[in-house]
């Protein structure tokens, strides 16, 4: 879905809840379209809206990203580092994605299938716990961090046996 797609999708959402996409709204919505594999903190976003609405503030940043995250077109996730970053909810999903995060050089990956179905049901089932929506990170050695640690173990032998 185009940009403009979007930007009106999420507009009817918060119409349909009794909100304006005020010019403030917008320019936020729109950083996180334009970033929206970038997985922003708030910070990251105000400096963003920054260049589009110069007289934006760091507060009016942070309470349009909670609405957003409260009306469920955003997600508000945490991947243990303790910042919040916030991630587009895609249309229609109803669940949010999964995600994993590097623990070495920090990448974060997404997981668009919900992998979650089967155990949803379970607990549901057994522990009589109605579920609105679930989260899953993983978190572990990307195959980029794999390969150059690889290959400086290959170098690191090396140097070993020409020291023999």
């Amino acid at each position: 879905m185009a940009v403009k797609e979007r930007m009106d999708y999420i507009k009817k959402q918060l119409h349909s809840q009794s909100y304006k996409l005020t010019p403030q709204r917008e320019a936020t919505v729109e950083v996180l379209l334009e970033n929206e594999e970038d997985h922003l903190s708030a910070e990251d976003v105000y400096l963003l809206v920054k260049d589009k609405a110069p007289e934006i503030g760091l507060a009016t940043v942070y309470r349009t990203l909670e609405l957003l995250n409260e009306l469920e077109i955003v997600d508000k996730i945490n991947f243990g580092d303790g910042v919040s970053r916030y991630d587009l909810r895609k249309e229609g999903a109803n669940h949010s994605h999964h995600h994993l995060v590097c623990i070495q050089c920090g990448d974060v990956s997404e997981i668009e299938e919900d992998l979650l179905g089967e155990v949803e049901v379970k607990v549901e089932r057994e522990w009589q716990f109605k579920i609105k929506d679930h989260r899953l990170t993983f978190h572990g050695v990307c195959s980029k961090c794999q390969r150059e640690k690889d290959s400086t173990n290959e170098e690191v032998g090396r140097q070993t046996v020409d020291q023999l």
